[in-house]
């Protein structure tokens, strides 16, 4: 699925480099394959419809105030992405409220995509949240990734190491709002996998926001994700402030347990807690956003120019921001010169 996706974008390139002769001259060409792919995606692409400003999200009683520097792809949209786009299998787009891009970014670019979901379990308590030992959770989450990995094998899943946090778990009390990142190495990849988490917590659940990048796009997605969270906002009677004790349901985890798995945690009677972190890793849009990390660096090699081009949304006036000096206490990772970018990345 990756390899198809490869060959789409080396053709959405390819075209995209036949302004300048000079370019031009450097690109041999799509293959006949390549370029009915590319058609096929920018068919796709063209679909979409790009929303900015003011998000409703009925389903968890929320909004999100994205203005112009980011746009919005509803539940429909955000399927075809992850499906038509991505390759992923479709049960991978159940419950995806919607998709948040870059404004004036494709989601063939070499980019990063947030995915939105809501999971009404309840009011989870944030009594513990203050002074948690979340390293005693990595430590967890380490031998317990370590201990699923041969049933990831067996499953056809790449293995994954959990090399440590890119960003610790910090929890915003006023805000209710949780954010961290994880550091990912997959076996079938030399570049790191960044996974930042961001959730805000309501009266009857959580809005997760999902965003999977390469570690070399650890400061500008630490800003993309810092920005997200504050643009996310509960209705009234539906803000964490709301709960009613003896009224509302609470969730069967707190704070921490959201970091340690979240929903996932409530099926731990059930399936144990190595079988947990296998649900929760095994997402294939994981996988291939992962893949498309480095398909960016293949195609600067290729034909020495930047993946994509602009992606028309209502307001693409938004200069590019500058991407964040790293922040010395993350855990930043470089990028490896000697990849073998023309490696197949099959899941």
């Amino acid at each position: 699925m990756i390899r198809r996706v490869l060959l789409a974008l080396s053709a959405a390139l390819v075209l995209a480099a036949c302004g300048p002769p000079a370019r031009a001259a450097q690109a041999a060409g799509p293959t006949p394959e390549q370029a009915a792919e590319m058609t096929r995606l920018q068919g796709v692409v063209d679909r979409l419809t790009p929303r900015t400003g003011l998000i409703d999200l009925p389903q968890a009683h929320a909004s999100l105030n994205l203005g112009d520097a980011y746009y919005y792809l509803d539940a429909a949209d955000s399927r075809r992405v992850l499906v038509e786009l991505w390759g992923n299998p479709p049960a991978n787009a159940e419950g995806v409220l919607g998709m948040v891009f870059p404004n004036g970014r494709s989601p063939l670019d070499d980019t990063w995509g947030a995915v939105i979901s809501y999971e009404a379990d309840g009011y989870v308590s944030d009594a513990e949240a203050a002074g948690y030992d979340y390293s005693a959770v990595l430590t967890r989450l380490r031998q317990e990734q370590t201990d699923n990995n041969p049933a990831r094998e067996r499953e056809g899943y790449p293995t994954i190491e959990l090399a440590g946090w890119a960003r610790a778990p910090a929890y915003d009390p006023a805000g209710h709002k949780l954010i961290w990142a994880k550091d990912l190495v997959f076996s079938d990849s030399e570049i790191h996998t960044l996974n930042y988490d961001v959730r805000v917590l309501g009266r009857r659940g959580v809005l997760s926001l999902n965003i999977v990048a390469g570690m070399p796009d650890l400061a500008t997605v630490t800003e993309a994700a810092e920005q997200l969270m504050a643009t996310v906002n509960f209705a009234s009677g539906s803000r964490y402030t709301d709960f009613v004790e003896g009224v509302d349901r609470k969730a069967e985890y707190g704070v921490a347990g959201l970091v340690a798995g979240g929903a996932a945690l409530l099926v731990a009677k059930k399936v144990g807690l190595i079988g947990i972190i296998l649900l929760v890793l095994k997402k294939g849009a994981v996988f291939i956003i992962a893949g498309l990390a480095g398909a960016g660096t293949w195609l600067r090699r290729l034909f020495g120019g930047k993946a994509g081009g602009e992606f028309s949304t209502p307001s693409s006036g938004v200069a590019p921001r500058a991407p964040l000096e790293a922040d010395p206490g993350l855990l930043p990772v470089a990028r490896p010169e000697d990849e073998d970018p023309d490696r197949p990345r099959e899941l």
